[in-house]
């Protein structure tokens, strides 16, 4: 029964156990492999097994979380093929993304520049957490500008499957630093409305994240779409 507002008040319970969970997964408060107990988890959020469980089955179903039957529900975790794949589409899918970027307005490009600027402070302070996602939020900010409304929400369910395993890469201050001004340069692109440019740089900064996450699961060449030899 809803509350005169059209939505189910089960649905809006679930919807808020989706963000939270998410929120938990993306930030490592939950680690990959973590094992989800349906009656903790309606307790900390106050809230009935309904709408966990609820929440639970769409995270499944968009690959943050594992189930299997008689054991209950973990967070996923990632094999190297897995990961490699994430890195594929999203050097298929930030590509075109941004291939079909508008000019962006001086609104724009002020909300992107202090979002830029968030995450340097974070960096400066070595709040790695924080700068994981701050710089979610900058990337999006572009992305979302985008009118590939259905490639980029498939574009953030990538990145928030690959966060997890991307706090390792930040603990080096020199990595911090070459993040910002590979930020410092895409913001320039963005300035002079250069997709091309944006793309090339957009290229280096992934490369970053999954070469170092690809050493500490076990591989040692990053496969991107950039990479692949022309059939």
């Amino acid at each position: 029964m809803g509350d005169g507002s059209g939505k189910p008040a089960v649905s809006r319970a679930a919807t808020r156990v989706v963000v939270e969970l998410e929120r938990m997964i993306v930030t490592g408060e939950l680690l990959p492999g973590h094992p989800i107990r349906q009656e903790l988890m309606a307790e900390r959020l106050g809230v009935s097994r309904v709408p966990v469980r609820e929440g639970l089955r769409q995270l499944t179903s968009e690959g943050l979380v594992q189930h299997e039957h008689n054991v209950g529900y973990t967070v996923a975790r990632l094999n190297q093929s897995e990961f490699d794949q994430i890195y594929l589409m999203r050097a298929a899918f930030e590509r075109e993304v941004l291939a079909v970027l508008p000019r962006l307005d001086n609104a724009a490009l002020d909300e992107i520049r202090k979002l830029r600027d968030l995450v340097e402070e974070a960096a400066e302070a070595a709040d790695i957490l924080e700068m994981r996602l701050r710089n979610q939020r900058f990337h999006f900010a572009v992305f979302e500008r985008s009118p590939l409304s259905l490639v980029v929400a498939e574009l953030r369910r990538l990145w928030n499957l690959a966060m997890p395993y991307h706090a390792a890469y930040l603990y080096d201050p020199g990595v911090r630093r070459k993040v910002c001004d590979e930020h410092d340069d895409m913001v320039d692109a963005l300035v002079a409305g250069d997709n091309n440019r944006l793309i090339e740089l957009m290229n280096v900064h992934r490369k970053g994240g999954e070469t170092s996450t690809g050493v500490m699961l076990g591989t040692t060449t990053p496969r991107s779409m950039d990479e692949r030899p022309e059939q």
